[in-house]
């Protein structure tokens, strides 16, 4: 097991927490006034435990109704027992989310900027009846026909470093230069499931992608109009979002620790757009 690594500021000590929610009924992960949100509900259940105020630092902020299996998010606390806190918040809190481990780490550990890349899944039922009911929550029910080989063809030309400005909601600030590394689809049993893999994606990408490649897939685009959109500097009305629900964040991958420092000062370079 990992030895907890005290940090030189307080005397505290950097966890991270392995985290899975069902995200239908969280208006995202991030605090918002009012709203249910992952992240008030584990900072609320955190603090009451530790009696004391608790902030989360996660590695992908997810929407409304997105889930995630793979999340991970870090906080610093006084040195505990972790298999205690992990016990505790199973009784603590709802049964929609769950923090699956907590584990010491370096002090350079960052969940959001030490991460080399993030894995997402999207769950398309194309069977007449849709989604099977106990996947209703995580499965988009499409009632098309979908031409799975135009749909690989179109998904092979968006892999790489491309500039997806045409598939994000800009954020004032910040790049839409991403690097696409994975973006492959599987068939079983009447359920497509697209894998994405990218070192980080923007703001609505990967429904923005999916969406698009559903066009393709019912004869509504050409297999090589969604790659035509990289050339745009803004985003694309024309391409649909897919819905929340069938989306999942599966896994973030990290570096080996010698190499957590590198990597965060490497993931704050904001990219220039690519000409």
């Amino acid at each position: 097991m990992t030895e907890p690594v005290v940090l030189p500021d307080g005397g505290l000590v950097r966890f991270r927490l392995d985290v899975a929610y069902d995200g239908t009924d969280f208006s995202g992960w991030a605090t918002q006034p009012a709203l249910r949100t992952v992240q008030g509900v584990l900072t609320e259940a955190l603090s009451r435990l530790l009696r004391s105020s608790v902030q989360l630092t996660v590695a992908g902020r997810t929407d409304a109704g997105v889930h995630a299996s793979g999340q991970v998010a870090h906080t610093d606390l006084a040195d505990l027992d972790t298999a205690w806190l992990v016990r505790r918040l199973a009784r603590l809190l709802p049964p929609d989310v769950r923090v699956r481990a907590v584990t010491p780490v370096p002090p350079q550990f960052d969940a959001r900027f030490s991460a080399l890349r993030r894995h997402y899944e999207y769950r398309v039922a194309t069977a007449p009846w849709g989604a099977e009911p106990l996947r209703a929550r995580d499965t988009l029910s499409w009632p098309h026909p979908v031409d799975l080989a135009a749909v690989h063809a179109a998904s092979a030309l968006l892999v790489g470093e491309h500039d997806f400005a045409a598939f994000c909601k800009r954020r004032e600030g910040a790049t839409t230069v991403r690097g696409l590394e994975r973006l492959s689809w599987s068939a079983s049993n009447g359920v497509l499931v697209a894998e994405l893999s990218a070192d980080a994606f923007c703001h609505s990408m990967v429904r923005s992608l999916i969406g698009a490649l559903l066009e393709v897939g019912r004869g509504r685009g050409a297999v090589d109009w969604p790659a035509s959109l990289l050339a745009r500097r803004e985003r694309e009305s024309g391409v649909p979002v897919a819905p929340a629900h069938g989306l999942t964040l599966v896994g973030v991958d990290y570096p080996a620790d010698s190499d957590l420092a590198a990597r965060a000062v490497v993931t704050r370079n904001v990219r220039a757009s690519l000409p």
